[in-house]
């Protein structure tokens, strides 16, 4: 079914968008939320499985404390009031992966409420615009396992030949952090949905309590989004994309959805409440399963855990933990790194921040970290339609490439050719140097026959600089680049014509 897609611009011209969002935070214990399980990614399938996380009967469950303790921390994080009395429920319904049949969750009595968090955009005009997203709760929860389709064309269950459930994920601490209906964002709801979970990223990195690799899950997205005609001051029914795994697709699946419904809703339908899968590869998303309000998940308490009850002398303890707000973060790194306001707001705009941090820590310096990230990698980012992060390059590799740099071993043009080994996965920076032959041409002899060639192959511009237009010289450098393939020391080349030349 082809979808009617109505542009941008008048979709704000005729509709207000509400947004909801849903994040899933994998925290990084070392065991699963009730049992003794390891946690680590990537491990074969269904090797860190126990009775416990496999539902088996008999098993009794056993909260993790420092899940609870990375909860609490978040909550505080996110302003969050922090219950004094809290307890698990029984959320029942079936799904392959979910190996009890039901999840140990929280219902209506969440760890930590009523919160909030302030967000930056910046506008066209290069304006920073503040929005407070409100925190309705953040609850304890544990995640279900994973399936695995075979045979179909897109990975999933419809058109595949069989499928596969690996338990390994089944059990791992979850944090649910849910906001309140985010209103009033206008053409803004994209950024804004962006720009609030960059910010959620951050504080969790912050925290040290999740890696937060939305590529690999352990953060994961569902955008709630619905419109209303414009000044109704109503709220419409809702779509609920799920598992969105990166910030560049959180913006996309926010401004597909509201063409999509605008669509419909012009076109004389009504939006259907559902779920919705996004797609990766074109930006859009398509059905899931029709999802109601009033869907029934039979909860109750869950009779094989105690509650849990923080003191708030411990609460207290935890909120002394906390590490700098993300805001006077920024403020201190800008200083310490002579960014510019300009500098600084492409720096965070461009979810640098951290890579450009720890490649500073590195060894490179502020303004070469900053090259590297805003300027190269964030082209190939794009060009590969993933978030910077999962570019496939790692600070200290940005570093290494600097430090060539540095030496007089490669230029920024021989660096570029560098990166690609890189992302291509053919070794470290000098590896690929060595590999490829990317080293500059340092030897004399080499270099006065490339000028000599030159002179003689261009002798209209060596008479200009003969009679003194040394800014000629700049075509003969180009002339002796090409000719060593950029791998010529520019410097050195551009003295070498100038005493030829007199």
């Amino acid at each position: 079914m082809t979808e009617t897609l109505i542009p941008f611009d008048e979709v704000i011209e005729k509709f207000d968008p509400a947004l909801g969002l849903e994040v899933h935070v994998e925290l990084n214990t070392n065991t699963k939320m009730f049992c003794g399980c390891p946690t680590e990614f990537g491990a074969e399938p269904n090797t860190q499985v126990c009775p416990t996380c496999l539902g088996l009967p008999g098993a009794m469950p056993v909260v993790n404390g420092k899940a609870v303790e990375s909860a609490i921390r978040i909550g505080l994080a996110m302003n969050c009031e922090i219950a004094e009395w809290c307890r698990f429920a029984r959320k029942n319904y079936f799904y392959p992966d979910m190996p009890k049949n039901f999840q140990t969750s929280q219902y209506d009595e969440p760890i930590a409420f009523e919160g909030y968090l302030d967000v930056d955009i910046q506008t066209a005009a290069g304006e920073t615009e503040t929005y407070r997203v409100e925190i309705e709760r953040a609850h304890m929860e544990e995640d279900t396992g994973k399936s695995l389709h075979v045979g179909g064309s897109d990975g999933r269950i419809h058109g595949a030949e069989y499928s596969l459930v690996d338990y390994n994920r089944a059990g791992i601490p979850l944090i649910e952090i849910v906001t309140k209906p985010i209103l009033g964002t206008g053409d803004k709801a994209p950024l804004v949905a962006k720009a609030y979970v960059a910010a959620l990223r951050e504080i969790l990195l912050g925290l040290g309590v999740s890696d937060v690799r939305m590529e690999q899950g352990s953060m994961r997205c569902d955008v709630n989004l619905s419109l209303a005609p414009k000044g109704s001051g109503v709220l419409g029914t809702r779509t609920e994309t799920k598992n969105v795994n990166s910030l560049r697709s959180v913006e996309r699946a926010v401004r597909y959805e509201m063409s999509r419904h605008a669509g419909v809703l012009l076109g004389g339908g009504a939006v259907l409440q559902e779920t919705r899968h996004f797609h990766e590869d074109n930006g859009t998303t398509s059905p899931g399963r029709v999802k109601s309000d009033a869907e029934d998940y039979r909860y109750f308490p869950e009779p094989d855990l105690v509650p849990v009850a923080p003191s708030r002398e411990w609460v207290e303890e935890l909120r002394s933990t906390l590490p700098e707000p993300p805001a006077v973060r920024r403020a201190r790194l800008q200083k310490e790194w002579g960014f510019s306001d300009l500098e600084m707001r492409d720096t965070v705009g461009a979810g640098a921040l951290d890579l450009v941090e720890q490649t500073i820590a590195a060894g490179a310096s502020p303004q070469a970290a900053r090259k590297w990230w805003l300027a190269e990698l964030s082209r190939r980012a794009n060009d590969m339609g993933v978030d910077l992060s999962a570019v496939g390059v790692t600070p200290e590799q940005v570093a290494a490439v600097q430090a060539l740099v540095d030496s007089g071993k490669i230029n920024d043009k021989l660096a570029r050719q560098v990166f690609d080994g890189l992302v291509a996965g053919e070794g470290t920076p000098e590896e690929i140097v060595a590999a490829r032959g990317l080293e500059i041409v340092s030897d004399e002899g080499a270099l006065s026959a490339a000028v000599d060639k030159a002179i003689a192959d261009n002798p209209d511009v060596a008479d200009k600089i003969r009679d003194g237009k040394v800014a000629a010289a700049g075509a003969l450098i180009g002339a002796v680049m090409k000719e060593m393939r950029g791998q010529a020391d520019a410097g050195r080349v551009r003295e070498l014509i100038l005493e030829k030349l007199g």
